[in-house]
């Protein structure tokens, strides 16, 4: 009788996948989860959004968009085909398919901090009925859909694979990329039970392009792993061999073009003054966590996240020098910070090494001030805290400050103009090419 009702509760989800019957149900509605729930809603499925910060709701249901580069056109759309947001939990028995976007940040000893992803799955979890699937796409070590997850459901007497579908489907958003969207980046799905799988693919397929399936759960997460640490590895590699340059005296910019002229077997990685975003600065703490768990440790990869770590002090190391070449120390001094979201023209502060430069030079005694078009105001952050609000750049402020220290490189910026009354410029990102006086790459 199981065998038959499991084959039942998988054939009639499948099916409702299939001809867009079902209610997606989407937690936490942030980068991740908003950009997916509008793509549900537009190819014709009724979205459930569900986040515990009634503020955003109440922007949703208006028809609002929080996020930079989502319009308020694309949330009106969505809520023409029946999005709604809310907070109530509760709610979550109406869903057929349960995606939980929730952040997997460190906590204060560079451990993974899962709680918002248990605390997400304990909620949900008295408002489950059989016939749902959950999907985890939150970034996290191997290992945790089955350790922590499948348990918890299966505590509520949902057997996974037979009366639930349970499938770890990692996030790969870009939030800026013009080059991709969420419908042609693709999804990578592992599931507990090849039944779990087989939800997984018929949940996804509607709305993603390409589906890329691996044998367990675990692939899934270690796979998104690996994306990140590539990059984190690399960008380490190259921040290493600005430092190198930076004694030799050549430009690590030149050197980067330059080497990109290879059609083969080289890609270019550039330096900065450290790693943002919520992935790329978190994500190798998880894996060297879980080695430790099997006797191994990742040097190769914490090496790599000590170079990057120590970028904010080695930029203000050289932005010191930079005053101390002109008689001045940076106690006192007044700098302007250009750019402190933590990547080019996105509005996003996760992990942004621009807000450790500014904690740095206010530690030591400097009057900061920051100018970023896609921050007015410096928001709310759990650990970091200013009472700031972005500086209009003209000629007059610009060279009312001692230094410009140049940390994201909007296309917004009128470099030229920055050049030109700027008594000091440090640039961490390469926009200035050619060799100026009043310029230090660092």
């Amino acid at each position: 009788m199981r065998d038959e009702l499991s084959t039942g509760h998988l054939q009639q989800l499948i099916a409702k996948f299939s001809d867009r019957s079902a209610v997606i149900g989407i937690i936490g509605l942030g980068y991740v989860g908003l950009p997916l729930t509008l793509r549900y809603a537009a190819v014709g499925f009724k979205v459930l959004g569900i986040d515990i910060d009634a503020a955003k709701v109440d922007k949703l249901n208006a028809g609002a968009s929080y996020i930079e580069h989502i319009g308020a056109a694309q949330i009106a759309q969505a809520r023409a085909h029946g999005f709604e947001a809310t907070t109530d939990f509760s709610r979550a028995g109406e869903a057929d398919a349960l995606i939980i976007c929730v952040p997997t940040p460190l906590n204060a000893y560079r451990e993974p901090d899962l709680s918002f992803v248990l605390g997400t799955t304990d909620a949900l979890l008295p408002h489950m009925r059989a016939g749902q699937i959950v999907s985890l796409e939150s970034t996290t070590y191997p290992g945790t859909t089955e350790e922590e997850l499948r348990p918890r459901l299966e505590s509520r007497g949902l057997v996974v694979g037979d009366d639930v579908f349970l499938v770890f489907s990692p996030e790969r958003e870009d939030p800026g990329n013009p080059l991709f969207e969420t419908r042609t980046i693709p999804k990578v799905c592992g599931g507990s039970t090849p039944a779990c799988l087989q939800a997984g693919l018929a949940l996804y397929g509607p709305a993603i392009d390409r589906v890329v399936p691996v044998s367990s759960t675990r692939a899934a997460e270690l796979t998104k792993l690996l994306e990140n640490i590539h990059r984190a590895v690399n960008i380490g590699l190259v921040n290493e061999m600005k430092i190198i340059a930076d004694k030799m005296e050549i430009d690590i910019h030149e050197v980067i073009r330059a080497a990109a002229t290879k059609p083969f077997g080289f890609t270019a990685y550039y330096p900065g003054p450290g790693l943002g975003g919520h992935c790329i600065p978190i994500d190798p703490f998880y894996l060297t966590w879980k080695a430790r768990q099997y006797g191994l440790h990742t040097r190769f990869i914490e090496l790599a996240g000590e170079i990057n770590s120590d970028m904010p002090h080695w930029v203000i190391g050289k932005l010191a020098d930079a005053l101390n070449a002109r008689s001045q120390s940076v106690k006192g001094s007044r700098v302007l910070v250009l750019g402190i979201a933590y990547k080019k023209d996105v509005e996003d502060m996760r992990e942004s090494p621009s807000v450790e430069l500014m904690e740095i030079l206010r530690d030591k005694g400097a009057e900061v001030a920051y100018s970023d078009p896609h921050v007015p105001v410096f928001p709310p952050m759990r650990e970091h805290q200013f009472d700031l609000a972005s500086v209009p750049l003209s000629a007059a402020t610009i060279a009312a400050y001692d230094v410009v220290l140049l940390a994201t490189s909007h296309s917004a910026f009128d470099y030229a103009l920055i050049q030109q009354h700027a008594r000091l410029i440090v640039d961490t990102r390469g926009v200035y090419l050619e060799r100026l006086s009043n310029v230090v790459k660092a």
